[in-house]
């Protein structure tokens, strides 16, 4: 199944969908023709576990159809940071190890902020008075589907609801100031753009898949999950070794190399760039770069 959370037409209503060839369907509404309470939002249906039967009962119904819709972040407002990766793929270890002059031992893990999260074709905000450093990252997102705790590798991939795309747009020159600040320089709201839709497990191999990203249609990241140093159930393994992981709650596995920083000359995004970030059997999010407040788009 992919997933969506959506407006349709005028509306500013979140809607819960799941895409059907050209049409959505209306799980929410599906819901209510099953004679079932329907969920608030994808936080509630994942929690529920009861998301294919409510799409087999939305597929006796008619669809809306897609061009009617403005998709947004599949989880719009996680209940807990996004968990993120640092130096996960072997070329983007050794890159970023060449511009900081430092060894590489093992991935870093970080967070960002719930404000940070947009959708697959939001604007990213650029405020020059804050960074003039944004870098992009694409990534293969996890999912949570149910709680981990102690989970074994090989066990691991049994807890995850779904895949989606995100981009960990960084800000360098705060991340790497005032001593290291990776919270810091990953939280700027509306730095992590996240879509288009969330795929179900069943049908996604994390093992193996072409992860891309371009600035204005120029590829500057191209690999695949296989250049993983750790892979999707390693990850769940380790971080369930020292933390509950709860129903929903996302990591992002860490970006292959090509990222602007690391790149001689260096190259930041500036305001009018398209950055586009695609997964092989996920789905592209194409983000314009504007110009703006972040303090604005706080209060959005």
């Amino acid at each position: 199944m992919r997933l969506i959370t959506f407006r349709h037409g005028d509306s500013a209503v979140l809607r819960l969908g799941a895409l059907d060839g050209d049409t959505v369907i209306d799980i929410q509404k599906a819901a209510r023709m099953a004679g079932t309470q329907p969920p608030a939002d994808l936080l509630d249906l994942i929690r529920r576990g009861n998301a294919a039967a409510l799409v087999d009962s939305g597929k006796r119904s008619r669809g809306v159809p897609c061009d009617e819709v403005v998709v947004t972040a599949p989880i719009p407002r996680p209940d807990a940071n996004v968990i993120c990766l640092g130096r996960n793929y072997t070329g983007h270890a050794a890159e970023m190890a060449r511009a900081r002059a430092g060894e590489v031992t093992g991935p870093t893990y970080f967070s960002k902020a719930v404000t940070t999260v947009i959708g697959p074709n939001d604007p990213i905000p650029y405020d020059a008075a804050v960074s003039t450093q944004i870098d992009w990252e694409v990534e293969l997102a996890v999912v949570i589907g149910r709680r981990a705790e102690g989970v074994e590798a090989r066990d691991a991939l049994h807890y995850v609801f779904g895949y989606m795309v995100v981009n960990d747009v960084s800000a360098r020159d705060l991340q790497y100031g005032r001593g290291g600040q990776f919270f810091y320089g990953k939280s700027l709201n509306g730095s992590c753009p996240s879509g288009p839709a969330l795929v179900t497990s069943d049908e996604i191999d994390p093992s193996r898949l072409v992860i891309r990203s371009r600035v204005n249609g120029e590829i500057k990241q191209e690999a695949t999950t296989a250049d993983m140093i750790f892979d999707v159930g390693a990850i769940i393994a380790d971080l369930s070794r020292v933390m509950t992981l709860e129903p929903g709650q996302i990591i992002a596995t860490g970006t292959p190399p090509g990222v602007g920083y690391a790149r001689e000359p260096q190259e930041f995004l500036r305001p009018g760039d398209i950055l586009e970030s695609e997964i092989e059997g996920i789905g592209v999010l194409r983000n314009r770069v504007e110009a703006g407040s972040l303090a604005m788009r706080a209060n959005a």
